[in-house]
């Protein structure tokens, strides 16, 4: 095995040339050189190469020692997929490979492949898949056949999947993220800009501040939802989200529910401020896709107490004569027309389709919105005057759907047990006839509920129904506290 000289070695023997299989292309073109110390060997082949076990690789989580909790000098193990800091001796890293028999390591951060305890660098072809999948890069020709490639990538478990059409797992309760980190995922120049990591690596920030981070990680995301190489056709935003609660100063979680359009305003900006951006639209490239401009005609209204002749008197002063502004905007928020007062025998017209175009009518300058503050009241018209090429649209619905299926938020009254209706429950009446039976799987429990559910009376459900009425009629007379029996 051919082992390489120092430089000065090679130099006093009068080689300038080295032979073609001494060098190491990735050395010399991707890494800068690294001062090797002494007595450490590097070789090309290594005899545990067969010991990896790419199922249990995932480089989706915290850089981080799984021991020491370190970020500093952190390996990945390729047997079991673990983290652990250093490679010499009485490291987490050699007491694992030697304590555990698992030979073969990777550096996170210069992306170069080990053997401990022996402590040789391993080069080897067979091992790019590994070094992609951490850290994937992109040519220009890639990035630019992304939208017209149909072509299937598969998963190491056989799974196929089609690149950027990937999940995002759902840690705790950070769906509201994902959803729109998605979105943004899908948006070609902000795709194409962060793909390519040396379009933002130029970017310096203040000294102390390291929000620069969080456009790392959305880079980082970005690529790994893009990577037509994946080991798993999934992907955890971990790394994002823990950026994402740092540099929000915890307001947003991925242990709590948010509200998604909150979250999309303050990643939009804090990604724009993080890229150096200032008001300029050119300054970012969160500007040049989403910035739009509109100008806004506000009026104040007399306050309605008053008498005609007050109220015209008001009209006439500067306060209540109409101004026109202009404010730069990232998205539009779009408001669902009342529903409907009548709704036909099929109950179709109960959530009304609209077009949106009728949303969009907010925006002509001819449609007025009252606005009310705690004590004045404004009538608002918006014109769009600048659109930007990809327009953001969100559309408050929840509160207006709820409306819509004639539902209204009751606060809940203290809970008497007796209201409930014994006999209307199923898990009683199920409990007798299931119990005390073993079951050797999922579709035996099925047969057996199925099995079971139809034997129940007919009659047992409309008592339950009867008895609800007389049970509610106590809850009235004992004014809403609690009682024993019917």
């Amino acid at each position: 095995m051919a082992t390489r000289k120092p430089l000065k070695t090679a130099l006093k023997s009068g080689g300038l040339k080295r032979k073609l299989e001494d060098i190491d292309p990735i050395d010399e073109i991707e890494e800068p050189r690294i001062p090797r110390k002494e007595g450490m060997k590097t070789y090309r082949l290594c005899p545990y190469l067969d010991t990896i076990n790419r199922q249990v690789l995932d480089f989706d989580f915290e850089k981080l020692c799984s021991v020491s909790l370190s970020r500093i000098n952190v390996y990945a193990c390729l047997v079991c997929g673990k983290y652990f800091q250093g490679r010499g001796n009485n490291t987490h890293a050699y007491t694992h490979s030697v304590g555990e028999s698992h030979h073969v390591f990777l550096n996170l951060h210069t992306l170069r492949f080990y053997c401990l305890p022996d402590n040789y660098e391993i080069i080897d072809s067979s091992l790019d898949d590994i070094k992609y999948v951490l850290n994937p890069t992109f040519t220009s020709e890639q990035i630019s056949s992304m939208d017209s490639s149909d072509k299937l990538s598969r998963a190491i478990d056989g799974t196929m999947y089609l690149p950027g059409i990937v999940g995002l797992n759902n840690i705790k309760a950070n769906d509201y993220c994902n959803v729109i980190l998605q979105a943004l995922s899908h948006v070609t120049p902000l795709r194409n800009y962060f793909l390519r990591e040396i379009n933002y690596a130029r970017v310096k920030r203040p000294p102390g501040d390291s929000s620069f981070l969080l456009v790392q990680r959305f880079g980082e995301l970005m690529r790994k939802l893009w990577n037509p190489r994946n080991f798993k056709a999934h992907v955890s935003p971990h790394e994002m989200l823990q950026a994402v609660v740092l540099w929000s100063r915890k307001k947003f979680q991925f242990t709590e529910q948010g509200d998604p359009i909150d979250f999309l305003s303050w990643f939009l900006n804090a990604l724009h401020i993080a890229l150096n951006g200032t008001k300029k639209r050119d300054s970012s490239i969160v500007y040049r896709s989403f910035l739009g401009s509109m100008r806004i005609y506000t009026r104040k209204i007399p306050p309605i107490e008053l008498e005609e002749e007050q109220k015209e008197a008001l009209l006439l002063m500067d306060e209540y004569q109409e101004k026109v502004t202009e404010s730069p905007f990232l998205y539009l928020t779009c408001d669902l027309p009342p529903p409907p007062l009548f709704k036909d025998e099929f109950r179709e017209n109960i959530i009304p389709q609209v077009n949106l175009y009728t949303l969009l009518q907010k925006f002509n300058a001819q449609t007025e919105k009252e606005y009310k503050t705690y004590k004045e009241n404004f009538m608002k018209r918006f014109e769009i005057t600048d659109l930007p090429p990809y327009l953001i649209l969100y559309i408050k619905c929840h509160s207006q759907l709820r409306e819509a299926l004639g539902g209204s938020a009751l606060e809940h009254p203290p809970y008497s047990p007796d209201l409930i209706p014994c006999n209307f429950d199923l898990i009683l009446p199920l409990k007798k006839l299931l119990c005390e039976k073993q079951f050797a799987n999922r579709e035996d429990i099925l047969t057996a509920f199925r099995r079971e559910v139809v034997q129940i009376d007919e009659l047992h459900t409309p008592k339950g129904i009867q008895h609800l009425h007389h049970r509610c009629q106590r809850y009235v007379e004992a004014l809403g506290d609690y009682f024993e029996g019917c």
